[in-house]
């Protein structure tokens, strides 16, 4: 995550929200302010102190749901992201002036995936999510939603300061990378496929998934719309390879079978990934 920060993110003052865009305001903000930091107030710095009391209010009104973990956490965030500025410089170390986009490409799949190991690790990264969480607490909005519009503040504020448009625009970019890249490294990349059957020929198609393609599933009974006759709905999951064999082998028997197939992101179960393995 610091890495993502230093080198693709922090060299061309994207805000991507968060404690850590709010410092790379502040950053800018505080250049030539203090001797000792000709070149602004350090945002890993930044983000620590901000985090200490943020996390202490969020304790004290949200219970104790935060741990050790999640101090650790930001508190490794700071110095890794002020030691990787230190010994790479300010400037953009990889040369990538003429290529902001790609910077935010790479600078979204690092974050997002430092943010998913966090996560995943049953912590939060502090900041604008414990901000979020007091809010839904008194207003009983979603705090996905209200998450989105923390960080929208943040990313504004950051055309305020910069009085550039191209900022908020490359900060909308990673924002979004960093959120599906989030998905990605908690959920696993998955190729398998849902699918529900409906079919007049459901015990031929039973068959097939059983014997053929070794799977199990799930039969449901349903009644038709229109004719409100009785209907055996076929539910399973099968990789992209079997999708294929078993719509061939549906065509053949029932071509005016009705299939629904579905992306499922993760798979946990007999067969594919195991519950003990998170």
């Amino acid at each position: 995550m610091a890495a993502g920060f230093v080198f693709f993110i922090n060299p061309y003052n994207i805000v991507p929200g968060g404690v850590y865009g709010t410092g790379i305001v502040v950053h800018h903000l505080t250049k030539g302010m203090f001797t000792f930091w000709p070149d602004g107030i350090p945002i890993g710095l930044f983000g620590f102190v901000v985090n200490v009391p943020l996390t202490i209010i969020g304790i004290k009104i949200l219970g104790p749901r935060f741990g050790v973990k999640t101090v650790v956490g930001f508190i490794l965030t700071s110095v890794f992201m002020d030691g990787l500025t230190y010994l790479v410089g300010e400037d953009d170390p990889l040369v990538l002036k003429d290529q902001i986009l790609l910077s935010c490409i790479f600078g979204g799949v690092m974050v997002g995936f430092g943010l998913g190991l966090i996560f995943k690790s049953k912590a939060t990264s502090g900041g604008s999510d414990i901000i979020a969480m007091i809010i839904s607490k008194y207003t009983g909005l979603p705090l996905g939603q209200l998450l989105i519009y923390v960080d929208s503040v943040i990313v504004l504020l950051g055309l305020i300061v910069f009085k550039d448009w191209k900022v908020p625009l490359y900060s909308w970019i990673v924002i979004f990378i960093t959120g599906k890249v989030i998905d990605i490294t908690m959920q696993g990349v998955s190729y398998d496929k849902a699918l529900i059957i409906i079919s007049n020929k459901s015990q031929e198609i039973k068959n097939k998934i059983i014997n053929d393609l070794k799977r199990g599933g799930t039969v449901m009974s349903g009644k038709g719309m229109f004719g409100e006759s009785d209907r055996e709905v076929l539910y399973t999951v099968v990789s992209r390879r079997e999708l294929e064999i078993l719509k061939s082998f549906i065509r053949d028997v029932d071509n005016q079978a009705f299939m629904t197939v579905i992306n499922a992101n993760e798979i946990i179960g007999n067969g594919f990934k195991s519950l003990n393995e998170d």
